[in-house]
This record gives C-alpha cells, structure tokens and sequence, in this order.
C-alpha cells in the first residue's frame, strides 16, 4: 500500500516501510560534563533519521553510498530506492508530492522506495549531500539525481548483505564522536550491517588484530558476524555516520563474536 499523501513518510515497493524521518535530529545520549577538560568523557551518539522495514528477505538486499552535488539554484530530480539523504553543505529543498522540506548541514531525511522527488540547491550556495541506499541488486545503478546534480558513486557491497533474517528491521543513520584519547571499545559484532562514513578526525578500526587508521572521506563495511573495535588515539574528536540496519527490538551492537548456531 502506498500512502500518496505522506510521500516523504511512507511508501512501499519491493520493501514497504512504515514510520519516517527525524529532520531535527534526536540525541540518545550526550556527553557528561569534563571536571578537568572541556572536551568530552563519553561517546555521543545522534539518530540524524530512522524508519521500520516490515521485512528485508523478499529480495537480497546491497548498502551503496554515493555523494551529490547540486549548482547553486539548480533543480535535480530522483526516485530512489529506501534511503537516508545527509546534508554536508548548502541546503537542499526536497519536494515530493504535496510535502516539503528543507535540509540544512548535519541534517537528515528518510527516503522510502517509490517515492519521486525534485530536488532544489539553495540560492547561497551549492547543495552537497551524501546519500546511503539500502536496495536490491536491480536498484544499484538506478541514477541517484538527474543532471545537472555531479553524482560520484562512494561504495557498494559486492555481495548481498548478509545473515538477514524474517521480520522486521529498524533502519537508521546514527552521527557518533568518539572524545580525543578515546581507548577501542571491547570487541563487538552487529546484529545486521552498517556502514561508516568518516565526517572528522582519525578512528582505529581494529580487525582480526590488526589495527588501521581511518580518516575523513573514508566507508568502512561492517556485516553481520565481523568482529571489530574502534578507538580515537588522536587529540581531536572522532566523528562518523553509521547507517544501521538491525532486527527490530535487538541491540545493533553486540559484545563479543556472533553464537555459533547463528
């Protein structure tokens, strides 16, 4: 069922969703206040937009990322499939059918599948967003906005996510930061998949033992089952995009390696 009226907050094709986007973003927890430093003790996380999938296993699912750039005062269009749009810089007036909204920096949007839209870049400055798609393989090259909006492809999964299972799935993109001279967290799995998109700062990622640096501009793949920590050893903060998708009512983030019968 699709609901005309509300196309910005749901619509259904290959994957019907329902419940939408948090244009303000909603903070889950903030950073306590430093006795000695002005700088964070905690990690902070910020759900930028958020929306229920009813199921992800009609059809294999892919994440892809791609980045969007819009002339100032120019118009794009684009019907994708279920996404979150972020906003780097600019501002980006995005209308479909009867609803408008209007998306500023550190903003974001859910976009369900079926839904066109027409994109507008503010009159100040060009419009510059990243967008995160969750989508079958038929949907990959599906363009992501018409000319003239510059559209450079960031990464997509080879395979089909996997370890998806029946049921129904919270999707969201979630800003964490992780405070200077932050140490790895205890080694963890999620309990679907994500994405990083590094905003600021240098992250160890630590695989398997092995430890790598990761910086501005970088996408770091994470399926079910792989094990993992991150850490800040720098002197700034540490800040990245997370776009989850995990069972509904199950943590995204588990300790430890997944139990050998899953």
């Amino acid at each position: 069922m699709m609901l005309r009226d509300y196309p910005l907050r749901e619509a259904s094709m290959r994957l019907p969703t329902t419940g939408i986007l948090l244009l303000g973003a909603v903070a889950l927890a903030t950073s306590a206040s430093a006795q000695t430093s002005p700088a964070p003790s905690t990690i902070t996380r910020t759900v930028i937009a958020a929306a229920k999938l009813p199921t992800v296993t009609e059809v294999p699912l892919h994440f892809r990322a791609v980045a969007v750039n819009i002339p100032r005062s120019e118009k794009s269009s684009a019907s994708p499939g279920n996404s979150i749009l972020y906003q780097l810089s600019g501002s980006t007036q995005i209308l479909a059918g009867a609803e408008t909204r209007t998306l500023r920096a550190a903003e974001g949007l859910f976009i369900a599948a079926g839904t066109t839209m027409v994109l507008n870049a503010g009159n100040d400055e060009a419009s510059s967003f990243i967008q995160f798609f969750l989508v079958p393989a038929v949907d990959l090259d599906r363009p992501a906005a018409s000319a003239p909006a510059a559209v450079t492809e960031l990464f997509r999964t080879k395979a089909p996510i996997p370890g998806l299972k029946s049921g129904g799935y919270d999707l969201n993109l979630t800003r964490v930061t992780f405070p200077a001279q932050m140490p790895s967290n205890a080694p963890h799995h999620r309990s679907g998949a994500a994405l990083y998109y590094i905003i600021s700062g240098m992250g160890a990622n630590t695989v398997e033992g092995k430890t790598e640096e990761k910086g501005p501009g970088s996408l770091i793949y994470e399926p079910f089952g792989l094990v993992h920590q991150w850490g800040n050893p720098g002197n700034d903060p540490f800040t990245f995009l997370a776009f989850n998708i995990n069972p509904e009512g199950v943590a995204a983030v588990v300790a430890g390696a997944p139990a050998k019968s899953q």
